[in-house]
C-alpha cells in the first residue's frame, strides 16, 4: 500500500514515515506543504495521503484543502486528516460526499500504533476512521446550525 505524508513537524513526519514502512507500507512521499503534497500525489498516485491540516505558510487551513482539492481531483486516493484540532465545517465537507475512504482523527487521542495502522488500511481499503471526538463535534456543530 503505497503512502503519501504530509506534516510540517519534522520529527512527526519522520516518525510515521518510520511507523508505516515498520508496518508493511510503502511511504513513496513525505512533504511539508500543501504544495509539495499536491506535487507528490500527482507523481506517486498512492492509495492514501495523510495528511495535517495545519501546513506552511499560514498553518490554517491549508492541509484541509488540499484534501478536499484531492477528493475532488484525485477521487482514487483515500485521505487520512491526521490534526491537533477539529475543524467541524472541513470535516463535514470531506464526508459529505459519503464515498468512504476518508478518515479524521485527533493526533492526541491515537493511543496505540495496531489501532493507527488498522486506521490507515481501512481508509486506504475504502472504508472510515472518525475519532469520536470529530464524531461528536460535526453534531453539536449541526445541532448549533439548526435544520
Amino acid at each position: 500500500m503505497r503512502v503519501v505524508i504530509a506534516e510540517d513537524l519534522a520529527l512527526l513526519r519522520d516518525g510515521l514515515t518510520r511507523l508505516l514502512r515498520d508496518n508493511g507500507f510503502e511511504v513513496v512521499a513525505a512533504v511539508t506543504d500543501a504544495d509539495g503534497l499536491m506535487h507528490a500525489l500527482t507523481l506517486e498516485r498512492p492509495d492514501i495521503a495523510i495528511v495535517d491540516i495545519r501546513l506552511p505558510p499560514t498553518f490554517r487551513d491549508e492541509g484541509v484543502r488540499a484534501a478536499l482539492e484531492i477528493r475532488e481531483q484525485l477521487p482514487d486516493v483515500a485521505i487520512l486528516v491526521v490534526s491537533q484540532y477539529v475543524e467541524p465545517t472541513y470535516a463535514a465537507e470531506l464526508l459529505a460526499d459519503g464515498r468512504g475512504g476518508v478518515g479524521y482523527l485527533l493526533k492526541d487521542r491515537i493511543m496505540d500504533v495496531a489501532d493507527f495502522v488498522d486506521a490507515v488500511r481501512r481508509v486506504a481499503d475504502g472504508g472510515t476512521a472518525l475519532d469520536p471526538e470529530v464524531v461528536a463535534q460535526l453534531f453539536s456543530h449541526r445541532r448549533a446550525e439548526g435544520p
